[in-house]
């Protein structure tokens, strides 16, 4: 395949404008192999509905995927590179990271041979290390491919990170954005002030992966200082799990809050909607049960759609959570606003040919 990549530029232009960045998840047969058909029409699903960049081999992929006897992690990035080539659009690719630094590595190069313009660097195989040691290994990994940094929250096996270290990792000169997604007002925060500190704003993009506040997030301008003159700051796009479904609205809502963001007020309609797709995500996520069926909830809704065969996940413990399918169709027949699958319906075909 031959392999068509961004320069670090071009990626922070391309980053910096805004994008809808779905977290790709993987589709399954019943008995749980790869299903290459439906991976492939997932891939060209998002690229029709305009999603500026995709991530693969991250959380919403199933993490164990990584795992050598799974043998999952080229493949499907090989497929959503090939899918991209075939496309012809400008598509930001990014491929999860994970594992101590000789794992880290090993993909970074598996990746960056693709042509993916960046690693999602997750850190938790870290969780009791200390910072220093931590940065010495995203330092290390940058050497390989641009860096998008990875704020997960606690509850899917990120670990907490102070502003301290933020600050540090901001300097590091390959980081081209940092996907927030704490789930923490005060942490979100810290990211954010760290990258203001550092004056690097027009370099490193931010992303929302806070998926219980995409809305506000993307709204809101964040200032650190009470002079009118200083910089301010703005997450401009999504890199969301919650994105990996109704992604045609979801980037008519992105286009829509970047159109806003240039008026002196948020139309209290948007604050509405953003209320709507926290109580969308709560059923897709399964807050009620601390996020135990978050992907087979995702899965539920691409099944419905036809863009999936199953909700099936690797683990075959994994699934719904009691009620979680009624939710599920709380929200749907709630939100229809909301949702894509008359443009799914339209094109199915088209994708799964």
């Amino acid at each position: 395949m031959k392999v068509n990549r961004m320069t670090i530029q071009e990626t922070r232009q391309a980053l910096q404008k805004g994008l809808v960045i779905p977290a790709c998840p993987l589709a399954l047969t019943r008995e749980r192999r790869f299903d290459e058909r439906h991976e492939r029409a997932l891939f060209r699903y998002y690229i029709a509905a305009g999603a500026g960049g995709l991530a693969v081999g991250v959380h919403t992929t199933q993490f164990a995927i990584h795992d050598p006897q799974v043998g999952l992690y080229k493949p499907i990035l090989e497929l959503a590179a090939e899918t991209v080539q075939e496309k012809g659009k400008p598509i930001v690719k990014i491929a999860g990271l994970v594992g101590k630094t000789p794992q880290a590595i090993r993909e970074a190069e598996i990746a960056a041979s693709l042509g993916y313009e960046a690693g999602l660097l997750s850190l938790g195989a870290f969780r009791d290390a200390e910072e220093k040691e931590i940065l010495e290994h995203c330092q290390t990994v940058a050497e390989l491919i641009p860096l998008v940094g990875f704020y997960l929250q606690p509850a899917v096996g990120g670990r907490i990170l102070s502003y301290s270290f933020w600050r540090r990792f901001v300097e590091i000169e390959q980081v081209v954005a940092i996907k927030i997604a704490p789930f923490n007002r005060y942490q979100t925060l810290d990211v954010i002030r760290a990258v203001a500190d550092a004056g690097r704003t027009q370099e490193i993009a931010l992303y929302t992966g806070n998926d219980d506040n995409i809305v506000i997030d993307l709204l809101t301008e964040f200032r650190f200082s009470a002079n009118p003159e200083a910089p301010s700051l703005r997450i401009v796009g999504g890199l969301l799990g919650h994105w990996a479904v109704w992604t045609k609205r979801a980037v008519e809502l992105l286009e829509r809050i970047h159109k806003e963001r240039q008026k002196p007020y948020t139309s209290s309609e948007l604050l509405t909607i953003a209320a709507q797709v926290t109580d969308c995500n709560a059923a897709l996520f399964d807050v009620a049960h601390q996020f135990a069926g978050c992907i087979a909830g995702i899965h539920e809704v691409l099944a419905r759609q036809g863009l999936m065969t199953g909700r099936w996940c690797l683990d075959p413990q994994e699934d719904l959570s009691p009620g979680q399918k009624e939710e599920i169709d709380r929200v749907y027949a709630s939100y229809p606003h909301l949702t894509d699958d008359d443009f799914v319906a339209e094109h199915l075909d088209e994708w799964l040919s």
